[in-house]
């Protein structure tokens, strides 16, 4: 059970915490006054991204930042963690998240996000640390029956192993909360994560061809690519592509440093929808793009993915009752964010 503690006399322990949302996280966490431990092998992130941190925060922020390039498979590397900093709470980013690889590795995926989360929760059960945040996904949801969806839409089957990854973590944890009565969990359902840090420091740096839509316009506004591709315009929307709700990542790190608030001297399981309540269009999204970078990009219509659902979007109304949270950045800030940074960072932290 988590106790009612000030931030300054908070320890959180980040697991992946180098990635794209887990880094966004990590500096809310650091100006709210939290102290953070990051774990992070860096299988598919950068360890500069720790300086922009630093840059972003300033030194004296930066003094409660510690980082530890570890597996969370690693249940030695794990103990260490526990055994040097004094948790108090978990927020666990950590897995590998490529829809389409996961159809091509689903051993490697399964092994890797279901072990690192037993090895986790089997870690704090040991260290008597019994409060988590889980980084879960709309992808949940399914093909959803009517929308918006709350919490209480069903869940449907994964279309891929991805999102049975994110389907059967949350039922671990839920279970686990099930059976001891002092776990405090709270399982966090993104919907579709853009934008980046407002400085132009620190963005999304997918290895490899991106498998999200932004970075993917992003890296086309900046000549590493010829044109976006757009699967399917065809759907039943009012300019036939797929619909999604897009939350500015500085928004869902928020919404983290909200739910660690809301939940410190609490126990149970918690779910809570983090969106903005509102769908975009893949072409809106495009066209929002080319007004942030100031030229039209090129697109192409290519034949639907198998496994995408033509609409999706939130309703937010229970993170704004209970965790007071909620969403207050459009698509203009999030198309604007995410050009600042490819521009001043046209090939990543790599750059």
């Amino acid at each position: 059970m988590s106790n009612k503690k000030a931030p300054a006399d908070t320890c959180v322990l980040v697991t992946g915490g180098a990635g794209f949302i887990g880094s966004h996280t990590v500096v809310d966490l650091l100006e709210s006054g939290y102290q953070v431990v990051v774990v992070d092998d860096l299988s598919n992130a950068s360890e500069k991204v720790l300086d922009r941190i630093d840059q972003i925060v300033g030194d004296e922020a930066s003094e409660r930042l510690s980082f530890v390039r570890a597996d969370v498979c690693d249940r030695d590397a794990l103990e260490a963690v526990f055994d040097e900093f004094p948790i108090d709470a978990v927020i666990h980013f950590a897995g590998f998240k490529a829809v389409g690889e996961s159809v091509a590795k689903p051993v490697e995926y399964y092994s890797n996000n279901l072990g690192s989360t037993l090895t986790l929760v089997d870690a704090m059960r040991a260290h008597g640390c019994k409060s988590i945040i889980f980084s879960s996904s709309a992808t949940v949801y399914g093909d959803p029956d009517e929308l918006p969806l709350t919490e209480a839409s069903p869940k449907k089957p994964a279309t891929n192993p991805y999102g049975w990854t994110k389907w059967m973590v949350e039922q671990i944890l839920m279970d686990v909360a099930k059976a001891d009565p002092e776990w405090d969990v709270v399982l966090l359902r993104y919907f579709n994560p853009i934008g980046a840090h407002p400085s132009g420091l620190m963005g999304e740096d997918p290895k490899g061809i991106p498998n999200n839509l932004l970075p993917y316009v992003a890296q086309v506004a900046v000549g590493r690519r010829d044109a976006v591709h757009v699967f399917g315009d065809d759907y039943d929307t009012p300019d036939g592509t797929g619909v999604r709700d897009y939350i500015h990542v500085m928004d869902l790190a928020r919404g983290h440093v909200a739910a660690l608030g809301w939940m410190a001297g609490r126990t149970g399981c918690e779910v809570f929808n983090l969106g903005t309540g509102k769908g975009t269009s893949v072409l809106e999204i495009i066209h929002a793009f080319s007004a942030a970078c100031g030229r039209e990009l090129p697109y192409v219509i290519e034949p639907r993915r198998a496994g995408d659902v033509t609409a999706n979007w939130a309703d937010c109304t229970k993170a704004r009752e209970l965790m007071g949270w909620e969403a207050t950045r459009g698509i203009a800030d999030m198309c604007r964010d995410s050009w600042n940074w490819q521009s001043n960072n046209p090939n990543g932290y790599e750059g």
